[in-house]
């Protein structure tokens, strides 16, 4: 049982990975042509830990999943 957990921590925390880089390919890009972006969060949910940057609000959630809008 405990072996089923892990690999379901190690599935989840490796899907935040991939959808962290897939998602920062989007916001570079954004910036990139000077489109301004609002907030960039990685997950939903709750906020675990959050930033104010110039004009871009970063965030990470607590369920390391994508968020369709």
């Amino acid at each position: 049982m405990i072996e089923f957990i892990i690999s379901a921590i190690k599935i989840i925390f490796l899907l935040g990975f991939l959808i962290f880089i897939h998602e920062g390919g989007h916001f570079l890009v954004a910036k990139l042509c000077k489109i301004k972006v609002n907030e960039f969060a990685i997950g939903f949910g709750p906020t675990i830990w959050r930033k104010q940057g110039k004009e871009t609000k970063y965030a990470i959630r607590l369920i390391p999943l994508r968020r369709i809008c």
